[in-house]
C-alpha cells in the first residue's frame, strides 16, 4: 500500500520536528522517528476501526499528536499529524481535498 502526505500535513509535520528540537536537542528526532514509525505501521495496517465515518486515526505514543488519514483503492492519504489539544478538526477541510 502506498502512502502519501497531504502537503499542509508535510508541512506542520515538518514544523513540529523543527519545534521539538528547538525546545531540546534530539527530542525533534524522537518526534520524527516516532511519526515515521507509525506511518510505517498505517501503511501496513491500513484497516483500523474507524472513529468517524470518513477517516481513520492512530495516536502516537509518546507525543500528543495524532496521525489522520483515509484509504483511497491500494493508497493512503495523511491528512494531518495533528495536536491532540489544539484546533481539534482544524484539518477537516483537508477531506474534501480543499
Amino acid at each position: 500500500m502506498s502512502l502519501e502526505l497531504h502537503p499542509e500535513a508535510a508541512a506542520e509535520f515538518a514544523a513540529q520536528v523543527e519545534y521539538y528540537e528547538d525546545q531540546q536537542p534530539g527530542l525533534g528526532e524522537k518526534f520524527y522517528r516516532e511519526v515515521i514509525g507509525c506511518l510505517n505501521w498505517i501503511a501496513t495496517n491500513p484497516t483500523l476501526p474507524r472513529l468517524r465515518r470518513d477517516h481513520r486515526r492512530v495516536n502516537l505514543r509518546v507525543f500528543p499528536f495524532y496521525i489522520a488519514y483515509v484509504e483511497e483503492g491500494d493508497s493512503v492519504w495523511v491528512l494531518a499529524v495533528a495536536n491532540g489539544y489544539r484546533r481539534p478538526g482544524y484539518w477537516r477541510k483537508r477531506l474534501s481535498g480543499g
